[in-house]
């Protein structure tokens, strides 16, 4: 098991959250810690960069959904970046390809994309 690593770093549209590790029951509260003190300001999006990730389990969807949320709480966007393929899996296995939007890298970005035209 890899252990968690959540860096912060800002992005010309909002917040870059590079996670590695393993995402699941025992580390996705620290998502979820790192969530919680986010500045996430009406109209940025938040980007969950996921290059680095080893593993993700249903914890780890789940704490993927809180930063969700908390991206709609405060009129924000999220996309995912750089998924590996395991995880790419299971977003698709469980539909949630369809919820996130989905980046080949946190490059490729452009918050004009989620902004009504």
């Amino acid at each position: 098991m890899s252990q968690l690593t959540i860096t912060r770093r800002e992005a010309a549209t909002g917040p870059v959250l590079e996670i590695a590790g393993d995402l699941d029951y025992a580390s996705a509260p620290e998502l979820r810690d790192s969530l919680d003190g986010l500045a996430l300001a009406d109209g940025q999006l938040l980007i969950l960069d996921l290059a680095g990730l080893d593993y993700c389990d249903s914890s780890g969807l789940t704490a993927l959904l809180a930063a969700r949320n908390l991206a709609a709480e405060r009129s924000a966007h999220i996309a995912l970046a750089s998924v590996p393929a395991d995880t790419m899996r299971i977003l698709s296995l469980t539909g949630l390809d369809r919820v996130f939007p989905l980046h080949s890298d946190a490059s490729t970005t452009d918050v004009s994309h989620y902004r009504a035209g």
